[in-house]
């Protein structure tokens, strides 16, 4: 019987995972791989305490981490894959592609994946001009003319930030109006540098060693080019829940509900937190953050029951 199951190796799980190594609960870590999300970037700006460091080496330094204060307390189950939790009486049985581990607590940090473009280019030129995070590789684009792919708030709040960097930021949307908040939308297209683009369909994306462009159907029908070096993508991401269905609450995209104060879900003995939950940002900052407060209160709650 373990104290604790940690599902997911993005920065969330790992902070998580040092803690419980330093609080002594025995913990099994089960995750597929580390890293989280950005692990394809190029480049991080952003990880508080590294200038600068590349998806790979992120991910490469925090299984570093846990396996340097995991001893005999945190048991590692890389390339395993959380298919199942079931509660048995005040414990849990949770089961993977590989074994199957009875818990007292688990915290769920299996992180969200991207809503991916299916253009043609699209994969081909991801994260070498596409990608999916305005807070990490805007900088990267300074000066340079980019599109924004996407109507709703996260979509403005990315031109916003990439309105400080770039020469010119175009937001592409497929219908006639943006579901982003009001007040949002008549700010950041007071812009100068700001364009929109609506009713306007993605057909593709096309370039060299980089993208140099894409190509988009308007309401007219014709196709047109809009010269681009970067393109980001906001068109929305999908929690990785599948195997929660029916034991937590989950909002209208699939996202756990949790306690701010305390990443508590609405079932007891699970917590959650980073980009699985419905927390209102998604960062790897706050991630890790928010997995350390739930991990404090999983300990205050395995030693005072």
């Amino acid at each position: 019987m373990y104290d604790l199951a940690i599902i997911g190796g993005g920065p969330a799980g790992v902070a998580a995972g040092v803690y419980a190594s330093r609080k002594r609960l025995k913990t099994v870590f089960i995750t597929k791989d580390f890293g989280g999300q950005s692990a394809v970037s190029e480049e991080i700006q952003n990880w508080v305490g590294t200038p600068k460091i590349s998806g790979a080496e992120l991910s490469e330094n925090l299984k570093k981490h846990l396996e340097a204060y995991a001893s005999d307390v945190v048991d590692i189950k890389e390339g395993e894959m959380c298919q199942k939790i079931e509660k048995k009486d005040a414990a849990f049985v949770v089961s993977t592609n590989a074994a199957s581990y009875n818990v007292r607590a688990i915290l769920i940090t299996a992180g969200s994946h991207r809503r991916k473009l299916e253009v043609p280019g699209a994969a081909e030129f991801e994260n070498k001009g596409i990608t999916y995070c305005a807070s990490c590789d805007g900088p990267l684009f300074a000066e340079q003319d980019v599109a924004i792919i996407g109507g709703g708030n996260a979509a403005f709040d990315s031109a916003a930030q990439l309105l400080a960097y770039c020469k010119s930021v175009t937001i592409v949307n497929r219908s006639d109006e943006f579901r982003a908040d009001p007040a949002s939308v008549k700010k950041v297209l007071s812009n100068p540098k700001m364009h929109a683009l609506t009713n306007a369909a993605l057909v593709k994306i096309d370039g060299a060693k980089f993208v140099k462009s894409l190509t988009y159907r308007g309401e007219d029908g014709k196709e047109k080019e809009l010269a681009v070096t970067g393109i980001f993508v906001e068109i929305g991401s999908v929690p990785s829940t599948d195997f929660l269905k029916g034991l937590v609450t989950l909002n209208q995209y699939g996202m756990i509900v949790t306690d701010p104060k305390t990443q508590k879900t609405s079932c007891e003995g699970i917590w959650a937190a980073g980009d699985v939950t419905d927390g209102l940002y998604h960062q790897n900052n706050i991630a890790a953050g928010d997995a350390v407060k739930a991990l404090e209160d999983i300990y205050l709650h395995l030693h005072t029951k």
